[in-house]
């Protein structure tokens, strides 16, 4: 196997063995040995069980995991699946399977998520971008069906800048966008996302990082109300934020939205004018990317498919797949 690339694999030790190595972990105060067992035994199998359908890419120097699913039935370009903040990959499971029925579906978890490495560094959704073009040139990808949620749009707007540039060395031939601030003049930020940005730009100290109760308050409350995420749900989501002290990033992390700010006009532009189809799903209950934020990009790309999900909040993905699934492939397909 390439030296580049390790199999990841699921752990197999006992519940109760995981509670104790975690307690351990925290008492050391080393939050880098926070990498399992920190919640009850489902939401971690559950983390477990994705870890070990992907491998461990070095990336521009990070460790990235990344899913590599290919087709059942070979037919059109790859997928390229780009997820959002606070949270990862795993976003994306519920659909995998419906995606993967006709198209390789590839998924990473972008640098400071999920399970890739979370150095204590500034980060940058310019470096992000950076690090998707490093996998599509290793995996040999030269055409892609760009599909992307909240922060993931950002991301794929400056690769879909890039490609009208004519420096992207992949080909985008359609696109799929799901709730995300793509005008930051209609965003309706959280207060925890205010609360975050209101920090320094550095990692916190363990004792004063957001807590799970905290994170999965926070993430629980983007859900709609008929559709509300589980308490497995929250606590793989908060299982994958702690990993590695990914929770003490999190004021490095949110910085993306300032810097969504200073380069709206080129993310957001890239998002109108890019000429690849796009079909946009969006669940219309989000209380951060407002639903009147889909209709003016509807409006301003007329030519566009707008798949509207009535009563769901923010990660349609999770909240309603089946429905998500066949608005997206709809427009892939179309």
């Amino acid at each position: 196997m390439d030296s580049s690339i390790s199999r990841a694999r699921g752990l197999t030790l006992s519940c109760a063995r995981r509670r104790t190595l975690c307690c351990s972990s925290a008492s050391s105060g080393d939050s880098s040995k926070f990498t399992v067992g920190t919640l009850d035994c489902p939401a971690v199998r559950s983390v477990e069980e994705w870890e070990s359908q992907g491998a461990y890419h070095e990336l521009l120097g990070h460790r990235i995991f990344v899913l590599d699913q290919p087709a059942v039935r070979e037919r059109g370009a790859p997928l390229l699946v780009l997820h959002g903040f606070p949270s990862c990959s795993f976003d994306w499971r519920h659909v995998l399977d419906a995606f993967a029925a006709e198209q390789r579906v590839v998924l990473l978890d972008v640098l400071g998520y999920g399970l890739s490495a979370k150095p204590d560094q500034a980060y940058s959704l310019f470096e992000q971008a950076d690090i998707v073009e490093a996998l599509a040139r290793e995996l040999h990808i030269d055409e892609v069906v760009l599909v992307t949620h909240d922060m993931g749009d950002s991301v794929g707007g400056e690769l879909l800048a890039r490609s009208l540039d004519t420096t992207l060395p992949f080909a985008v031939s359609r696109r799929v966008l799901a709730n995300g601030s793509v005008y930051m003049d209609l965003a309706q930020l959280s207060g925890g996302q205010q609360f975050l940005l209101g920090l320094p730009d550095e990692c916190l100290p363990e004792p004063d990082a957001p807590t799970g109760e905290l994170f999965k308050a926070g993430l629980g409350a983007t859900f709609g109300a008929g559709t509300p995420a589980s308490a497995e749900e929250l606590d793989a989501q908060w299982e994958l934020c702690v990993r590695n002290g990914g929770n003490r990033l999190m004021p490095r992390l949110i910085r993306y939205i300032e810097e969504r700010h200073r380069h709206e006009p080129r993310w957001t532009g890239a998002i109108e004018s890019h000429p690849a189809p796009l079909t946009i799903v969006w669940g219309d209950a989000d209380p951060i990317a407002v639903w009147p934020m889909a209709e003016r990009l509807h409006q301003r790309r007329p030519d566009s498919t707008l798949v509207r999900l009535e009563a769901i909040g923010h990660y349609p993905m999770i909240e309603t797949p089946n429905e998500f699934a066949l608005g997206a492939l709809a427009g892939v397909s179309s």
